[in-house]
């Protein structure tokens, strides 16, 4: 009888123990995420949060660096020609994507023509369907773009994922050529990936087998997962809670190339009047907001860019608009509105960041009559809603960052699908037509930096920060790194 309660406890000890060691395995990195990964069809995916993820299962002609420099990635070389009108991409020999099918210049067919709408397909990208005039692949290892005009920034919107020809089940189980193969998706719980031994790149071949990326947007929550090992990598949280935890973990936070917005819809009244839309963000007093939303840790913007695009950056907007309540008063009285008037802010409940941020902003715009109130949803609703359907009154939301400008600024173009803010403006419309097909890097430089400067005055949204992410990691994770996209490089992490 003692021998089979001995027997038993010894069990009891033994599977304890195996648990405590599953969750610190150096076999498995475990990570949260806020939201819940749209699509990982790339094609019907808008989440800066789902793209981060499918870039470690998907590779493009082109991938890029923490810098924002793009590399060759499944091309080896390329040539532009004379006019600067035809691009020619030498392809990679030798890949293969996840289900064992080789890599060739079909696939970048088939990628291409999905995206741009050629050949009778829908159009899966306004911005390929406005650069691209035709495609060709001479034989499986060339692929040939010829553009509508020249494009200056046109490489760098190459690091779009190309995908296996024929193949449509992305939605339920991507199939890529990336370092890591998609296992599973558990709704509400958790994505699982293993690292794929047959990738291409040997220099950057991923080191830990299996990777969970835990949907968990409490920050108790995540902060208890972190304690108990179930964590390996924190991120979205407080610099206030991140700093109670520094001894034990590592932390990190730096800016992520973002844009925190209040998004107000110009197509209703009365924020379809710029000199409301003034007034409001004469009221937003922003360091407020990144003191009280962020901690502190956070870049404040005047316009819809971060400075960390470096050279296309316009740094002469900060004089614009002072944070003047009684300035924005008389704005609203000379407008009819000296009693305010109801705004809702739209906000998704899982961003914590947000929903403070909507709170603080409530307060202030007391100040000036408009009488706030929050409506918190969750994030399908507020994609649905808000970023498809255009129906609401304002928002708070971050903008993910990109590599090529124009990708940043298209989302004020009139008539850009994805204009949720309905910013009409022709001056902004013929400006960013001028700087896309501009070649002279000085110009275009010249050209975006306007267009901010239209973006500031005209006030379709209030550009409030770039927020850091802050994240505590174990002591021995390395290799992680921050990128001008959203992107969780778990090829280049390890244990040490």
């Amino acid at each position: 009888m003692k021998k089979s309660i001995l027997f038993s406890v010894s069990c009891f000890i033994l599977a304890f123990l195996s648990s405590c060691n599953v969750t610190s395995s150096k076999n498995v990195l475990k990570m949260n995420v806020s939201s819940e990964p749209d699509s990982f069809f790339p094609w019907e995916s808008a989440a800066a949060d789902t793209a981060a993820i499918y870039y470690n299962i998907f590779d493009g002609l082109f991938s890029f660096d923490e810098r924002g420099k793009i590399h060759p990635a499944l091309c080896t070389s390329y040539e532009i020609s004379d006019d600067k009108l035809t691009y020619t991409f030498h392809l990679r020999q030798g890949v293969k994507f996840h289900n064992g099918e080789p890599f060739s210049s079909a696939d970048c067919l088939y990628t291409y023509e999905n995206l741009a709408g050629l050949n009778g397909a829908p159009v899966k990208s306004d911005m390929m369907a406005r650069s691209i005039d035709s495609i060709s692949a001479p034989d499986e290892k060339t692929f040939i773009i010829k553009t509508k005009n020249k494009l200056g920034g046109f490489l760098a919107l190459n690091i779009c994922p190309i995908l296996p020809v024929g193949y449509t089940n992305h939605a339920e189980h991507p199939i890529g050529t990336g370092p890591y193969k998609f296992v599973e998706y558990q709704l509400h719980q958790k994505v699982v990936l293993e690292k794929n031994d047959e990738y291409w790149n040997t220099e950057f071949a991923p080191k830990i087998p299996r990777i969970e990326i835990l949907v968990m947007s409490d920050e108790n929550a995540i902060l208890s997962a972190l304690q108990t090992g179930q964590l390996d990598i924190g991120q979205m949280l407080s610099a206030e809670n991140a700093k109670t935890l520094e001894k034990k973990f590592q932390l990190f936070s730096a800016p992520q190339n973002m844009v925190q917005v209040l998004g107000l819809n110009n197509s209703v009244k009365p924020l379809d009047n710029p000199l409301v839309r003034q007034a409001i963000t004469m009221a937003i007093d922003k360091e407020e907001v990144i003191e009280g939303a962020m901690g502190g840790f956070g870049t404040k913007l005047y316009s819809n860019f971060s400075p960390i695009l470096g050279e296309y950056y316009n740094d002469r907007l900060s004089e614009i608009y002072k944070n003047d309540i009684s300035l924005a008063k008389n704005l609203l009285v000379s407008q009819g509105y000296g009693n305010g008037f109801d705004l809702e802010i739209t906000v998704p409940g899982n961003y914590k960041i947000h929903v403070d941020t909507a709170q603080i902003i409530a307060k202030q715009l007391e100040k000036i009559g408009i009488r706030a109130t929050i409506k918190t949803v969750e994030w399908t609703t507020w994609l649905d809603q808000v970023y498809t359907k255009f129906d609401y009154q304002a928002t708070v939301i971050a903008f993910g960052g990109k590599l090529e400008p124009s990708e940043v600024l298209r989302r004020y173009y009139s008539t850009y699908k994805r204009n949720f803010t309905r910013f009409n403006n022709a001056a902004f419309d013929e400006t960013f037509d001028k700087a896309e097909i501009e070649t002279d890097q000085s110009k275009r430089i010249r050209y975006y930096k306007y267009c901010q400067e239209i973006l500031t005055k005209s006030a379709p949204a209030v550009f409030i920060s770039d927020p850091n992410n802050t994240v505590l990691l174990r002591k021995d994770v390395r290799g992680y790194k921050t990128y001008p996209v959203l992107f969780y490089n778990f090829a280049q992490m390890r244990y040490e």
